[in-house]
């Protein structure tokens, strides 16, 4: 790593930062900036605070311990994840609340509405058809489902039992699925027939057969969600609705410690096995409880709805256990933003009544380009809080879904966290501010973070560097890689070793201790001796009126090393040209100078994405380099691959 990088792109114009109002400041759970000081000195005694919140069987003993590469909170501690998110609010009488509102894909089929009441005891019996299928404490058990309410359902009766639950996103390959379920050992694989996707059925049955054969999947429990006709194994495979509605409304939640495994998640790198991340009960329960409620600022009365996956962390800790052990009303919806047409995700929000809408920042950007009238038929004044999840957004997307969606009146919560942290770590507090566009905000109350140089030395305030948690590191920060506790402390310790958690994101602070994410270091580019974040370029490229999207990768060159390579998708009214090239040349000059200027831009009609949106940067670098592309069967969009070959001139 470089020792001294530094981003030449200024920070965001004073006139574009955005305060909380009064009324935002008297509905915020905090609203006085002391709270950052007095929980940064006491870090322990604040998350101990917090923790009274929530529900326990056995209060804990010692609030945190820590020696080198481990580290531990709430020792002693009994509760339960389930409990938490369903039965303390039945017993305390809002068992008629709803809970979860399913919004299908097709417009004529009817949501789904579970009161807290209905929900607990769906996962009661669906926890004890998993007991019935020989499930214990601590057994893995995969789940493999579309954004249905089972899935929700599913985590939560795994987690009652005090079963492992490891998801699996459903549009990943079979061979993906296998590696996840050989890797943890799986005994019971939940997944469905099929699922609606753009007006289409997608078979996912199929693919679950092929992803566990040779696994030890004993038992496969399949949700009939499309009607499909699916082969069905004699012995190994059960209908959802065939053993579920039998079984008793009624499942005692098991006591589990809070250092007990409460899931195993995987993140799937561009080589090598996937790594599975442990995330253990209690830590976890605590601050996705706390982040959810002061983040977005939820009441009683709120309608959450995040667009994540469930197979993804946004998924787990904000469609599911957050809200839910929030008490509040959780949205979960099938299919594409664009079925049957751009309006779909504000007519959803017209609906329901949203109040809280959590989303990614590559999602608004294809908004952006869709246009502005599509928002503006829907009535989205239910709004109070907007916020943004998976990557650094841009200037442009932000002050448009401020504007656009927000009507100019709702605070946008940019959050920064990662599957291992678990819950969010930085963003800006919607009682407290302030709310700067492409800037994240302070290190969350009670967790320390600071910005780094290679050697290890704090960066002064405006210069880039690398951004590290430290001690007493965050109550739902991982405990390990499943199977591999070498590679955990090789991964996250082995750049500073056990003093700093290396977050591997390149960042930078400014005088206020707001934080800016700059890129993954793996996104840095060594141009010319001048080490150069993608995300700062493509945030250049997106000053230009013309451009809707854009991404930026790097490609070897003999003379200055690597040099940028830039995709462009551009709004209506705007037709690729020489002369636009060099309108965009000009831009980044300006932005951030000649050094960051890309080879070669590509026009496009579109970049490749998973389903969930991001951008898979992987196969646009390894196009622009001539090298294998790999597997594309996880995209939303692999029709466009064949497209970007001819752009680019890929001989591979």
């Amino acid at each position: 790593m470089n020792a001294n990088i530094k981003w030449v792109e200024p920070a965001p114009k004073r006139e574009n930062w955005f305060w909380p109002t009064d009324a935002m400041k008297e509905r915020a759970w905090v609203s006085d900036p002391k709270i950052y000081e007095e929980s940064w000195a006491d870090p322990v005694a604040f998350w101990e605070k917090r923790a009274e919140e929530i529900s326990w069987f056995k209060k804990w003993e010692v609030a945190y311990e820590e020696e080198p590469y481990k580290y531990r909170w709430f020792i002693g501690g009994k509760l339960n994840l389930s409990y938490n998110s369903l039965d303390r609010h039945v017993e305390a009488g809002k068992g008629d609340k709803v809970a979860l509102i399913w919004e299908p894909e097709p417009t004529d089929e009817p949501n789904r509405i579970f009161t807290y009441k209905e929900l607990l005891e769906e996962v009661s019996r669906l926890a004890n058809a998993l007991k019935e299928l020989g499930i214990k404490k601590g057994d893995r058990v995969g789940i493999y489902l579309p954004m249905i309410p089972e899935a929700v359902i599913a985590m939560q009766a795994v987690v009652r039992i005090g079963a492992v639950p490891s998801v699996v996103f459903s549009a990943f390959s079979p061979e993906s699925l296998r590696d996840r379920m050989l890797d943890c050992e799986a005994k019971v694989l939940i997944t469905a027939d099929g699922y609606w996707r753009r007006g289409k059925l997608i078979n996912l049955k199929r693919n679950a057969d092929k992803g566990i054969e040779g696994t030890k999947v004993e038992k496969v429990i399949v949700v009939k969600r499309a009607g499909l006709d699916v082969e069905m194994m004699p012995g190994r495979d059960v209908w959802y609705h065939e053993i579920v509605p039998k079984q008793s409304p009624e499942c005692p939640p098991e006591e589990m410690d809070a250092e007990d495994l409460a899931f195993i998640l995987y993140t799937s790198g561009t080589t090598g096995k996937p790594k599975g991340v442990m995330h253990t009960t209690g830590g976890y329960a605590v601050q996705v409880y706390t982040t959810a409620k002061w983040n977005f600022n939820l009441h009683d009365d709120d309608i959450f709805w995040c667009t994540a996956d469930v197979g993804w962390i946004t998924g787990h800790s904000y469609i599911n256990y957050g809200p839910l052990m929030n008490g509040v009303t959780t949205v979960m919806y099938e299919g594409a933003p664009d079925t049957p047409d751009y309006g779909r995700m504000w007519a959803t929000i017209q609906k329901h009544k949203v109040t809280v809408y959590y989303t990614a920042p590559t999602a608004i950007r294809m908004h952006v380009k869709w246009g502005d009238e599509w928002p503006a038929k829907y009535d989205l004044s239910s709004l109070r809080v907007l916020g943004t999840v998976g990557e650094p957004i841009n200037e442009e997307a932000w002050l448009w879904y401020f504007k656009h969606i927000g009507g100019g009146r709702c605070p946008i919560i940019d959050t920064w966290w990662q599957t291992e942290t678990g819950a969010n770590c930085v963003e800006a507090l919607p009682g407290i501010g302030p709310f700067i566009p492409t800037v994240a905000g302070r290190p969350f109350p009670g967790i320390r973070a600071k910005i780094l140089d290679a050697g290890g030395q704090p960066v002064p305030a405006g210069e880039g560097g690398y951004l590290v948690l430290e001690p007493p590191f965050p109550p739902s920060l991982l405990r390990g890689l499943w199977g591999d506790p070498e590679k955990f402390k090789a991964t996250y310790f082995g750049e500073y070793g056990p003093k700093y958690y290396f977050t591997k994101d390149g960042a930078r602070m400014d005088e206020m201790g707001n934080i800016r994410i700059t890129g993954r270091v793996d996104d840095v580019m060594n141009v010319a001796g001048h080490r150069l974040a993608t995300a700062e370029v493509e945030d250049a490229l997106s000053q230009h009126d013309a451009v809707s999207e854009v991404a930026v990768v790097s490609r070897p060159d003999e003379v200055k090393g690597e040099v940028p390579v830039a995709f462009v998708l551009l709004k209506a009214g705007y037709t690729p040209s020489d002369e636009l090239k060099k309108e965009l040349i000009k831009t980044v000059d300006v932005h951030i100078g000649p050094t960051a200027r890309p080879a070669a831009i590509y026009f496009v009609e579109d970049v490749p994405k998973t389903r969930s949106g991001k951008i898979m940067r992987r196969i646009l670098k390894a196009l622009v380099r001539n090298e294998p592309i790999g597997d594309i069967t996880t995209l939303r969009n692999p029709e466009c691959v064949e497209e970007l070959k001819k752009a680019v001139g890929y001989k591979g």
